[in-house]
This record gives structure tokens, sequence and C-alpha cells, in this order.
């Protein structure tokens, strides 16, 4: 490995990411596998002189031993393990019948083509042997061994015939499940169904199943929401047990429990939400002080002065982590009588929270600050269209407090973007629905001055939550805690979007975080209402790491915050519950607790946020695809929204659903995929198709079962 690592050919510095500099680390141990490394060492090969990256090398070294790369021959020195060539993973299918699979021993996914699948079945454990890692190439390997079966069902379509049974799964699987007579359940061909692998014997070309749940009919509302939540294993109810549980559960507040907490009920407090909401996760107090100061706080639903640990209530919230949002309903991470209930913030009802209470002055500079457990009594619900009416200049009760407070959040976000955070804003597509489920309708939801007004000290309270406990003053080290972190962008994809957007005259700065930061903003307000808006935002969006969980602190690229947590949402999220109990134990003076311990749930919080994600626009697109089936034939404007080897999807300008035309389907060349330039290029007359190039498209089809949309170019 050369040296200087993070110079580019222009000699200017060069971002990495942690995951870069991980993959550079592991590079480095495989290719010395005798030698040993210390973080000093490490640092100097890589050309990492700051103390920030020295001290990030130092958490990657821990980490990779935790999971077995490397171990420490001597105090402070590391080496490859062994036996780091093979992997223990869970497989899951990607396209054209291959496999990806993803494990703590491993920097990143690991490709499995469908040749070397071996048999293995998505959700099923196995040991995999690494391929030799090649430069730029992903890594890939074989699996050698099934560990252990998934016991996991699928949902797919039945095929059913005189003779014989089939199942053909949703995940693009190179076979199909023979599905014999006795196990067919009535299902009926071309049903939706759950299907469960029972054997897959040796002589068969394929597994053997059984038919667990008949979903029922494709097209059919229910039938088609009740697939994705198998499809993703979100859990259907709570158990009649655990019901009981929470309705046992007493709203009533003692004279002893107030005594406890600080008293807010006599200072005016209201909440701001959507006007379907029946969770009310968070209230705003507002009073000015005889200094001329404002005392503003933010009050969070204490959830967990309810939810106890070791409770089955706890281990419910735990394994949910997350609400999720469909098209048409909640699946909730607490039973509603704790989230629409008890631990609600519900107007004209005295509520036990955990706050973050502020003293801005007029500047929104804060002078001081406290967190701790209170009690309220929230004076008003206002929906975010009635909030931001009152901005616009409507009369209503507490009209002075919500614009003080705007004007307050206005200072805060102006402050905000100058040091450095980015504002992306991204329409959300929602639809009308009929009685049955059936779409009728596209509408967009905006945010406006109310939304930002929330968002702003919903920010501010996540911010100075974890500062408080990860600041430490003189080096101190930290008490263990749960950030949301947010990775910086991987340099390449950035150039790559870099050389995209000159094309309509625009670029950004790329030398340092801060500077990219600015420029994309700067781009982002360039570009507000003109047609290349969209894609720029998209493109945007996609060089962006993901956000997590972690323990282990780099900060929040996108909000440019060093230390950020999610303290705001508990009833939705458990994190936020994770973050109030340590938050409260380190109040009180209690020790650190166990780092690993708490890394594994941050771990598996972000799974399941992501598989919520995934649920979500599952959902969505199904309706997409739903609104758009007695459209077919028809004609619309749109624009080229993404860029494959195996054809270009098309976003419709007039409802934001998407859809593809195969490449297959473009017979006037041979067109070629692009991917540094997003684009395809035909091989023998040189025709181009680039994100953001403007097409007019018709329906060829709407495929329910596929939740997917063709068009042909006009």
């Amino acid at each position: 490995m050369s040296k200087k690592r993070n110079k580019t050919k222009k000699g200017r510095k060069k971002l990495f990411t942690k995951k870069e500099i991980k993959r550079f680390v592991v590079q480095l141990f495989q290719e010395n596998v005798s030698k040993c490394f210390n973080y000093k060492q490490i640092s100097s090969i890589l050309g990492l002189k700051d103390m920030p990256s020295k001290q990030l090398i130092t958490v990657i070294l821990f980490e990779l031993e935790d999971q077995k790369i490397i171990i420490q021959e001597s105090r402070g020195k590391y080496k490859l393990d062994a036996h780091a060539g093979y992997v223990e993973g869970i497989i899951e299918m990607a396209a054209k019948g291959n496999g990806i699979v993803t494990t703590a021993n491993a920097t990143e996914p690991i490709f499995i083509t469908a040749q070397q699948m071996n048999r293995s079945l998505p959700g099923d454990r196995v040991r995999v042997l690494l391929h030799a890692k090649r430069k730029n190439k992903e890594q890939s390997g074989e699996v050698v061994e099934i560990v252990k079966r998934s016991k996991k069902a699928m949902v797919g379509v039945i095929q059913r015939s005189k003779h014989f049974n089939f199942f053909i799964p949703n995940k693009r699987m190179n076979f199909d499940i023979f599905i014999p007579k006795d196990k067919i359940k009535n299902a009926q061909d071309g049903q939706r169904a759950l299907v469960k692998i029972t054997d897959w014997p040796d002589h068969a070309k394929n597994p053997f199943g059984e038919v667990v749940e008949v979903l029922g009919d494709i097209g059919d509302h229910k039938a088609e929401m009740n697939a994705i939540i198998a499809e993703y294993e979100l859990p259907t109810k709570f158990t009649a047990k655990l019901e009981k549980y929470a309705q046992s559960i007493d709203d009533a507040i003692t004279e002893e429990e107030v005594a406890l907490r600080r008293d807010f009920r006599k200072v005016p407090t209201f909440t701001i939400d959507p006007k379907d909401a029946k969770d009310f996760d968070d209230a705003l107090s507002i009073q000015q002080l005889d200094n001329g100061n404002w005392q503003i706080g933010v009050h969070i639903a204490d959830v967990t002065h309810y939810v106890r640990p070791n409770t089955m209530l706890e281990e419910e919230a735990y394994e949910r982590a997350t609400s999720v949002y469909l098209v048409d309903r909640v699946v909730p991470m607490l039973p509603e009588h704790l989230s629409n209930g008890v631990c609600s913030l519900r107007p004209n009802e005295d509520k036990l929270c955990f706050s973050a209470v502020f003293e801005l002055n007029n500047d929104a500079e804060i002078q001081k600050q406290w967190f701790g457990r209170t009690v309220i009594h929230s004076d008003r619900r206002y929906s975010y269209e009635e909030a931001q009416e009152i901005i616009e200049g409507e009369d209503g009760p507490f009209k002075k407090e919500i614009l003080t407070l705007d004007r307050l959040a206005k200072e805060l976000r102006a402050d905000r973007f100058n040091n450095g955070s980015i504002g992306f804003e991204r329409t959300e597509v929602k639809f009308h629905l009929d009685e049955l489920g059936k779409p009728t309708g596209v509408y967009f939801k905006e945010s406006k001055d109310a939304n930002k007004l929330i968002e702003e000290f919903m920010l501010l309270a996540n911010k100075r939550v974890a500062e408080f406990i990860g600041k430490q003053a003189g080096g101190k080290k930290p008490k263990t805690f749960v950030y949301r972190i947010h990775d910086k962008p991987d340099p390449e994809r950035l150039d790559n979007f870099n050389r995209f957007i000159q094309r309509f005259g625009y670029g950004i700065q790329t030398n340092s975080a801060k500077s990219i930061a600015l420029s994309m903003n700067k781009l982002l307000g360039s570009v507000d209402g003109k047609s290349e808006q969209n894609v720029i935002e998209t493109l945007a969006i996609r060089t962006m790491a993901k956000a997590e969980y972690s323990t282990h602190n780099i900060g929040h690229y996108g909000l440019h915050f060093e230390y950020y947590s999610h303290f705001t949402s508990p009833i939705r999220r458990y994190p936020d519950m994770m973050v109030h109990r340590l938050l409260a134990k380190y109040l009180e003076g209690g020790h650190s607790v166990e780092e690993s311990k708490y890394e594994e749930m941050c771990q598996h919080a972000s799974k399941r946020e992501q598989r919520a994600a995934n649920a979500e626009r599952a959902s969505i697109k199904y309706k997409q695809v739903e609104f758009m089936v007695d459209k077919v034939g028809s004609i619309f404007d749109g624009s080229i929204s993404g860029v494959t080897e195996w054809g270009i999807y098309v976003e419709l300008d007039e409802s934001k659903c998407e859809g593809m035309i195969p490449l297959s389907m473009l017979r006037d060349d041979y067109y070629q995929f692009d991917e540094k330039n997003y684009c395809i290029v035909g091989k023998a007359f040189h025709n181009k198709y680039q994100m953001g190039d403007k097409l007019q498209v018709r329906i060829a089809k709407a495929n329910l079962e596929r939740k997917q949309l063709d068009f042909e170019l006009v």
C-alpha cells in the first residue's frame, strides 16, 4: 500500500469515510499476513496525521478485534487472525439469483454468484470462503456450508396445475418451490401466499414447501398490504397477554411523583403535529423571563417511566424497535393504550415528560440549559396547518407564543445552515384512499414554517443532549451513549455527482466537509423550482451515507453536528428510550454502561429501521402501480430518475410515480451503461439517455404482482 492515501492527484486533502478507512486497514493486514501494526504505524502508512483520524483508527482496531478479523499480539499491536478467510453470515437474495451475505466479520457485504450459492436460501446462516479481494471490486465469496436453515416463510404466488403445484417467490431466486397436494391449504391458482421450505433432498431440483397462510388475490388491498407485512416480517398484532399487561398500566399521576419533577403545568404549552396524528411525542412550552430572555421547554413523553426494564412490554418494544408507517396503517412499537393514551401528550391532561429546557436570548443564542424529568399540561393541540395559518397572519390562541417560537426557530435554522448543515427537502408522496383502500388521487406533503419550527427545536434538543454526555472537558473519556451518526459521503460518488451537475452549470466545493455542505446548500437553493430540481436533489441524497445508531460517535455529517442523538420520539423509536434511560442514569451520577451490549442494541435498531423503510417504500410503490392500472396506454411527461444496466427509470411529473423502460425496448441502438455519468450510451450511433433528461412515455403495463410499472418511449 502506498503512503499519502489521503491526497488526490492535485495534492488537496481527500476526505475519507470511516468505512473506507476500515477497508484500507483490513487490506493492510491482508497484504501483510505475518506483520503486526499499532495505530500510529497504520496512521502513518495511510497518511492520516490529524488526531481525530488517529482516534478513528483506534476505534476501528477495537471493532476488527471484536469481529475476529485481527488479534492483539501484544499491547496495542495487532495482526491478521489466521481464520479470517472464512466468515459466517446471513444470506439474502440480489438480482439474477445472486446472493449478498452480511456479517459482522466483514467490512462490506459479500457478493455470491448464483453458481456459488450452493442451495442456500434467503435468511440461511452460511459459512463463506472469501475470494481474494481485487482492486476496486466488491468482496466476493462462495457458500461452503449451510450452518442453519432459515425457518422464515416467503411471500409469493401459487401456480396450480392438474399434477403439480409450485410457488413463485417474490424474492428473485433461480428456482421455484414445489408444494405437495396435501400442503397446498386450499390456495388457488394465482393467489398470494406465505410458504415455508420444509426440505430440499439432494436428488431434487427444487426445494419442497408448504403453505403457511393464504393471503388472498393479487390486487386485493387487504391481501397486498398483508403480503408486504409478511414479506418484511413485520408484527401483525400484540399478544392478548401483552395487551392486558399494557391496559393494566395506570396513567394516574401521584403528588409524590410530581414532587420528584420540575412542574411546568402553569407554563403555556402546546403540541403541533400532523392533523391525523394520534400519538403526540413532543410538546413545546414558552415563557418570557424577567431578564427578557425566553425559556423554551422541549417536553418529550416519558415513556420509560411506564415501560420498565425486564418486562414483556420492554422486550416487545426492543424487538420491534420502531413504528412502521405503511400507506394505510401504522404498525406501532407500543400498544395503543400507551402510544395514543398513557404516554401521548394530549391536550388538557397532566402528563409526565423528560424535558430539555433552554434559555435563549432574542438572537436565539443559548444562555442556559437543563435536562430532567417534568410534569406538563398541554393547553392546546395544533395541527401543522392550524399553526401555519397563525404564522401567516391568522388570529388564534397563543399567537404571540407561536410567532416567537417561529422567529427563534428561523434564527436557529439560519445559524445551523451557516455552520454547515445540509438542507435536504424531498417531496413526500401521499395517496387519497377510498373505503376499500384504492388510491383515488395523489398529493404531495409540503414542509412549511410550522413543520420547520418543530423540526428546529427537536434538532436542538437532540444535539444538546448528545453534547451533554459526549462532550467531556479535558479529554476525559465520555460515558457510553447512543448516538445518531452519519458518515461522510463516498468521495468517488461525490466526484461523479459533481461532474454530472456541471452539465447544468452547477458545481460544489469538495475540499472540506464544511465547504461541501455550504456549496451543497447553495446548489439546492439554485435548483429550487427548476426542471432539474428533482433529479439533482435525488442524486445529492444518493451520494450521502445512511444514518444509523452507534455508541461509537463519528458525528452527523448531514447536520454538521459533532454530537447528535435521538431523544424526541420514544413512543415510536426504541433508541430514544435507550437515550432517556442513559441520560437519567448519568444525571443521577451513575457509572458508564457496557459499551458492547449497547452497540449490539444500536445495530439491532438500525436494522429494524432499515426494514421499516423498505416496507414503507414497498407499500408506496404498490399504491403507485395500483393508481396507474386504469391509465395503461396513456401518455405522460417525465424525467429520467435512475439509470441501470437493465433499463432507465422515469418519474412522471404529474404524480411522481416511477416506472422503467427496459433496455430491450430501445431498439434503435445497442446501449451500454455508463455508471460514472449516470447514463446509457448507444454503441453504434452514440445516442445518450442521462439522469434528468425529459421524456414522454406511454404506460405499457402495470404489474401489481411485482409492484412494477413498465413504460414505453414515445
